[in-house]
């Protein structure tokens, strides 16, 4: 829709974009972009846009429409570019409305990157891109910081020049122009292995996740040091990370740089020795769903003893029995819920299909571990 030509060969699981041959960074001048509930479609594509010169309108579902990008708009406001929600609430949809960043030899903008650190990332990628150096400064904290991590040392993979500093600020070198890679492989989901991770956590059993490394991009590679704490072996091999599960215990962990894997957690919390207390995520009440709040409902259903926080939640163990649990369209509560049935019968999860968001082979590969899936 924006103009590109992008190939898809599904069965060789590859993608082959085109180099753009129009004289426009964009080459479409206006486009209405539908983004489902893909957070991450709606923070990169809103900073790419601004770098095109026409409008550029991208919505969602109902709850993307409460999802807030304010702190986005903002940064890209103090660019020149004109990015608005189009409701006034902060949320999409919204309306960008390009025509380049600042032609001026050095840039300066700030961003807020409390509630995603994917503002900061859309951000340095675009930057990559304007034409001139770009100073961006993160103003007040940021989350889930290995994932900016993973954005700079991306770009520097592609050619890009991007220095980050100690005090919040990153340097992006125009001089530096992407070069074409011949081919470029993705990582194993390092978010998805968490549940496996967990199944042998919760059995007690072995599971080996091939292709995964302790020296992974994604942050998410440290859920198994969680694990580990609740006193699981972990096993670094050439052929993948394995998990071999012990008796658990509780912990108290902040997973502020891991947040995809709070529900994870908290699913094998329920089968430790004691509570175990995640903090400082916060930020998770802005995803697919109030992801703590969402959890918190679940587990309780369940049988397990839950306190909620502002920024995170307890979750102390007791019996536990099989229900019907609600899953919020949000693929990773389907997926962690299921974890519980491993050893509870009769979980039922409703609404399963949410998991084609990041997964759709989640339940043929969790059925292969031996469990009953129906």
């Amino acid at each position: 829709k924006l103009g590109f030509r992008v190939d898809a060969d599904w069965t060789n699981n590859t993608l082959t974009v085109h180099r753009n041959t129009s004289d426009r960074i964009i080459p479409a001048r206006a486009a209405d972009l539908y983004v489902a509930n893909s957070g991450t479609t709606v923070r990169f594509l809103a900073a790419m846009v601004s770098l095109g010169e026409g409008t550029y309108r991208l919505d969602g579902v109902p709850r993307m429409r409460e999802r807030p990008i304010q702190d986005l708009l903002d940064a890209l406001s103090q660019l020149g570019v004109s990015a608005t929600s189009d409701t006034g609430s902060g949320c999409p949809p919204i309306t960008i409305q390009g025509k380049g960043w600042p032609s001026a030899t050095t840039t300066t903008v700030s961003v807020r990157a409390g509630i995603s650190s994917q503002f900061l990332s859309g951000l340095l990628m675009s930057a990559g891109f304007a034409g001139c150096d770009t100073w961006v400064r993160v103003a007040g904290e940021m989350v889930s910081e290995p994932y900016v991590t993973m954005t700079v040392q991306m770009m520097t993979a592609w050619g890009l020049s991007v220095i980050p500093y100690v005090d919040g600020q990153f340097e992006v070198q125009s001089d530096k122009v992407a070069h074409s890679l011949a081919a470029y492989a993705i990582e194993p989901d390092a978010s998805a292995a968490s549940y496996f991770f967990a199944a042998a956590a919760i059995t007690g059993g072995v599971v080996t996740v091939r292709g995964m490394k302790r020296d992974m991009l994604q942050g998410d590679v440290k859920f198994v040091d969680c694990l580990e704490q609740m006193g699981c072996e972990i096993e670094y091999g050439d052929g993948g990370i394995t998990v071999t599960g012990r008796p658990l215990r509780g912990i108290d962990v902040d997973m502020n740089a891991i947040s995809d894997t709070v529900m994870t957690l908290a699913a094998v919390a329920c089968f430790a020795d004691g509570p175990t207390t995640i903090r400082n995520v916060a930020h998770i009440r802005h995803k697919e769903t109030d992801r703590i709040a969402a959890v918190a409902t679940e587990l309780r259903k369940l049988g397990a003893a839950v306190d909620e926080f502002p920024d995170g939640l307890r979750i102390t163990p007791r019996p536990l029995n099989g229900c019907a649990v609600d899953t919020y369209n949000d693929h990773r509560m389907a997926m962690s819920l299921a974890l519980v049935g491993l050893k509870v019968p009769g979980v039922v999860v409703r609404n399963p299909g949410c998991v084609a968001k990041t997964y759709p082979g989640f339940w043929q590969d969790f059925a292969a571990l031996g469990t009953e899936t129906t």
